[in-house]
């Protein structure tokens, strides 16, 4: 049995992806990345919700990490180049799953992320966020399309808490890149303090 570090939201697929891990005897350590001022309260209502059924559906403890996110997103968008900032901002997001995966001994990262959904799910702009984390990611939901994903969702009774009303993260640009070049994201994380940032949030983050 492997421990990993499932970067969690409150949306339909993590919560899903979650459920193949358990269902094959992974550990699994949550991380939520909270996004407010950016978002609202109900994605972490829904992490918590969803976490609570999975933990009694799979009599397992799943901790949560909340790790403080909304910085680093104030940070991106006036620094750096918006039309990459949901590369940028992926980028962030493993490195803070990475460093609470040191702490946990956890030896792999996970994702609910399935190939094309979203700007930031390409291949191209995967291959640009993952390249910044040395710990193997997996993902269990890589080639399922939306239809099968609700379909599991429905099944597990996950999907109704993750289209709950929200508010969508408003930090996402107009027109996100659906490329990307790993030079110029490198030329864009010069323009700020990448270790620095990490090392606040990591340290700001608490578990629930």
């Amino acid at each position: 049995m492997a421990r990993g570090v499932m970067l969690m939201s409150g949306g339909i697929d993590s919560p899903v992806a979650i459920h193949y891990l358990l269902r094959q005897g992974q550990e699994i350590v949550a991380v939520h990345m909270d996004n407010r001022p950016f978002t609202d309260d109900s994605p972490l209502s829904k992490v918590m919700d969803h976490l609570d059924l999975l933990r009694e559906r799979h009599q397992q403890p799943i901790p949560l990490y909340l790790v403080p996110h909304g910085p680093t997103q104030i940070t991106l968008m006036r620094n750096t180049d918006r039309h990459v900032g949901c590369v940028l901002c992926r980028r962030f997001m493993w490195r803070s799953a990475e460093k609470i995966a040191e702490r946990e001994g956890a030896t792999f990262l996970a994702t609910g992320e399935a190939l094309g959904q979203v700007a930031s799910q390409t291949l191209s702009n995967m291959r640009s966020a993952t390249v910044s984390v040395k710990l193997p990611i997996v993902r269990p939901l890589i080639g399922f399309d939306k239809q099968e994903i609700e379909a599991v969702a429905k099944e597990i009774g996950t999907y109704e808490i993750s289209t709950r009303p929200g508010l969508c993260c408003q930090a996402v640009p107009d027109k996100p890149a659906t490329r990307s070049n790993l030079v110029q994201i490198l030329r864009e994380e010069e323009r700020i303090d990448v270790d620095q940032m990490i090392d606040d949030c990591v340290r700001k983050a608490v578990i629930l």
